[in-house]
């Protein structure tokens, strides 16, 4: 109780000033761009929309009148399960003028058989095959040379896809002509299988899938996802298709971007996607992914940063915005950290524990706000609720602690050279070529 008491008496000490200077991490930073930035671009998106649909109409009727064929490319490696389940599915589409490409990266299950025999069944239009493993990139650029539509569409072979996710992912280059890529709306669909899925499908659902239609519609939006992503077949061939490295689909994005053509986010192309279910695999992926910033934004395309001719505003900022919060604002935490405990090492007992309320309190009313802009309301916003508390020490020490090791790894030894993910012989080109 005495404790309690003199949490009180410090809560009512504040004022003004004294929360600032408390929790300036939170209010300058965090709360301005997550929350301010994020809501006055989704609002304004929002009531927009009724001015958009008739734009939209117009474009999805071009689309169908057009029916161009879109090649559909799924590359991986001993997916022969997921791969039948994904055939089967693709029947459902309400859009079927696609042909389906998978390429079996040296699988060593019996990927080849299923695959063989979901020709012959007419499922798969073409199936290819690298006899030695060469990675995602290489299956994936083969896809491409033996791709014949006017789009292409790169799926993962563990995902689901709504029935008009096809469709609604191609529409929107009928919408904007100067559209080079569509990300899709990508969901957890193992949500259920352990915290640790559970922890990431609202990190998907509150962050990921607003934070996406924020960028988009800012002009910054800087990565499709290689789960679900959509893109104009003379984009990829301009950019020569997907390069070796532990962040493809970031670097991709940026090839096309800087063909100074738009990257959008769609909402209603909708994908549910498996997640780690462990934390030592949340580690493993999100390593890899936090290396990718070091790799490609500061040194494959930090050209980026510098007046060049092909310099571009949008391109700039989306990488500074990136670089910013996602490096700068890493490290400058451990500055608050380090202010807090050297300035207020005698209230500091009250600090932290006050910084995890305010934090869930704001993480509980994001949450509700944003629940308003979704595309898809069900049972998970409630269920989702329950674990909300526990997103403070996710986001907050658990992401940041791998974010803040990867940046070290990287920065100092290039470690994504060495990652495993890739074959050996494909990092060691790779490297050679400073890419």
């Amino acid at each position: 109780m005495h404790y309690l008491d003199n949490l009180i008496a410090f809560v009512m000490s504040l004022n003004g000033v004294k929360i600032l200077r408390f929790f300036w991490f939170f209010f300058f930073f965090e709360f301005f761009r997550f929350f301010v930035v994020d809501f006055s671009t989704i609002f304004l998106w929002r009531i927009s929309a009724p001015f958009r649909k008739r734009r939209m109409d117009v474009a999805r009727n071009s689309f169908w009148k057009e029916s161009p064929l879109i090649s559909i490319i799924v590359p991986g490696r001993n997916e022969g399960d997921n791969i039948y389940r994904l055939a089967n599915s693709l029947k459902e589409q309400t859009y079927q003028h696609f042909e389906l490409i998978v390429i079996d990266d040296g699988s060593d299950d019996n990927t080849q058989l299923i695959c063989k025999s979901l020709v012959k069944s007419g499922l798969i239009t073409n199936y290819l095959r690298n006899q030695v493993r060469g990675g995602k990139a290489s299956a994936a650029n083969l896809g491409l040379r033996y791709s014949k539509g006017k789009f292409v569409i790169h799926l993962d072979a563990d995902c689901s896809y709504d029935r008009d996710a096809i469709e609604n992912i191609i529409v929107p280059f009928y919408y904007d002509a100067k559209i080079g890529a569509v990300g899709g709306n990508i969901q957890v669909h193992n949500y259920k299988d352990s915290l640790c899925a559970t922890l990431q499908a609202i990190e998907y659902y509150d962050n990921i899938s607003i934070g996406r239609i924020s960028t988009s519609q800012l002009g910054i939006y800087r990565q499709i996802s290689g789960a679900f992503g959509a893109f104009r077949r003379s984009s990829l061939d301009s950019v020569g298709g997907w390069d070796i490295g532990p962040g493809l689909d970031g670097d991709i994005t940026v090839k096309v971007r800087k063909l100074k053509q738009k990257i959008h986010f769609e909402p209603s192309a909708l994908c549910q996607t498996n997640v780690p279910v462990t934390f030592k695999g949340l580690i493993r992926q999100r390593s890899r992914w936090d290396k990718s910033l070091i790799r490609f934004r500061l040194r494959k395309h930090k050209d980026v940063f510098f007046p060049n001719q092909s310099f571009n505003w949008g391109n700039f900022i989306s990488f500074a915005e990136n670089v910013t919060y996602n490096l700068i604002l890493n490290l400058k935490w451990y500055i608050y950290l380090f202010d807090v405990l050297f300035n207020f090492s005698k209230q500091i007992k009250y600090i932290l524990p006050l910084n995890i309320l305010i934090y869930t309190i704001y993480n509980y009313f994001k949450y509700i706000i944003f629940s308003l802009f979704r595309e898809r309301k069900n049972e998970t916003i409630v269920y989702f609720l329950l674990y909300l508390p526990l997103m403070v020490f996710y986001f907050g020490y658990f992401l940041r602690i791998v974010r803040t090791v990867a940046y070290f790894q990287e920065f100092f030894f290039r470690a994504s050279y060495k990652d495993n993910w890739n074959p050996r012989k494909s990092s060691e080109q790779a490297e050679a070529l400073n890419i």
